[in-house]
């Protein structure tokens, strides 16, 4: 599919032809945008149709997070803990031995997760970073767990030898709409970001891509961001939204909290227009009623980080979800 700018599809989407030759509609950030202005029960009320036409509505597919090497980080993402360039109190580590990340494995595997995502803490990985985490990848995969990995931005080539390794996923997140880029980001563009998920899916790796709200971006930045990403040459197969947690030390320590319901709305409007996207409950789930996650599964989310620890946050514990996922009625895939 041609292109004149990919950050800019959004806004002025080129011919509507999916990947397999059929028609797809194309989102305009108006229409997105449109979406978030319907009233609540309407909008919940459409997501729900769309997710249960593609999937079953009670399940949810888990996935545990894990930080394989913590701190340090050259960029200077306005959110992030583990930036070199802010005082979090956050120790730098090195990257986990193989056998400690292993252990993490087979206790997730344990408690429910399908799938194992490891981050580190790069700008990208230099090739001699990369052999240990490969095999990482690879030794996780006979445990019988899906993989993930986050190191940030590839060099060519990467992408293939974590093809060759088994990776199923790798996760790149676009962070924000194009516009707002530049007010949480310099040390890179997210154009930057769009090339390694081009690598990625060359290299016929699963794209798992989504962003960030509640960092003070305005409702046309968060359709913006949610149409940039239903209209990627083919939407990521997982669609993260993570809820702004506030790091003291960090550039958006002090950002006001989203609404709840504004929070709800983002959900639903990425499942109506992804709809056989995977969209996960990130960042975030620890500051969440149980009332709103329910309202986040309602509105189409039917994935989720899974465990105590999300990288260097807090995440509810596996016995608050297992409780809620019974009082729900919800299964895990």
């Amino acid at each position: 599919m041609t292109m004149t700018s990919i950050a800019g599809v959004a806004e002025r989407p080129a011919a509507p032809i999916s990947p397999n030759g059929t028609d797809r509609h194309l989102w305009q950030v108006s229409e997105v945008q449109a979406l978030f202005e319907m009233p609540f029960m309407d909008l919940v009320f459409r997501a729900q149709q769309v997710h249960r036409a593609h999937f079953d509505a009670n399940a949810i597919q888990r996935s545990t997070l894990l930080s394989i090497k913590t701190g340090g980080c050259s960029e200077d993402c306005g959110y992030c803990s583990q930036s070199a360039r802010y005082d979090t109190g956050l120790e730098r580590e090195r990257l986990l031995p193989l056998d400690e990340v292993l252990d993490n494995a087979r206790a997730a595997k344990a408690k429910g997760a399908s799938r194992f995502c490891m981050g580190a803490a790069w700008r990208g990985p230099k090739d001699n970073d990369l052999e240990p985490v490969l095999e990482m990848v690879r030794e996780v995969k006979k445990l019988g767990l899906q993989t993930c990995v986050t190191l940030g931005m590839l060099k060519e080539g990467q992408a293939e030898k974590l093809a060759d390794a088994g990776l199923d996923y790798y996760n790149h997140n676009l962070d924000t709409a194009p516009e707002f880029y530049g007010q949480v980001i310099t040390t890179h563009s997210q154009q930057d970001r769009l090339d390694t998920l081009g690598e990625v899916r060359k290299a016929g790796i699963n794209v798992c891509s989504g962003g960030i709200v509640g960092m003070g971006e305005s409702r046309r930045a968060r359709a913006a961001l949610i149409a940039q990403l239903a209209n990627l040459p083919t939407p990521p197969e997982s669609v993260p939204i993570n809820n702004l947690v506030p790091i003291p030390g960090t550039p958006m320590a002090e950002a006001e909290p989203i609404d709840p319901f504004e929070f709800v709305r983002t959900i639903a409007a990425a499942r109506i227009t992804m709809p056989t996207s995977y969209v996960r409950l990130s960042a975030g789930r620890q500051q969440m009623s149980d009332e709103m996650q329910a309202l986040c599964f309602l509105a189409g989310a039917n994935s989720m980080f899974y465990g105590d620890r999300l990288l260097t946050t807090d995440n509810p514990g596996a016995d608050r979800d297992e409780q809620l996922f019974e009082r729900l009625g919800l299964k895990s895939i």
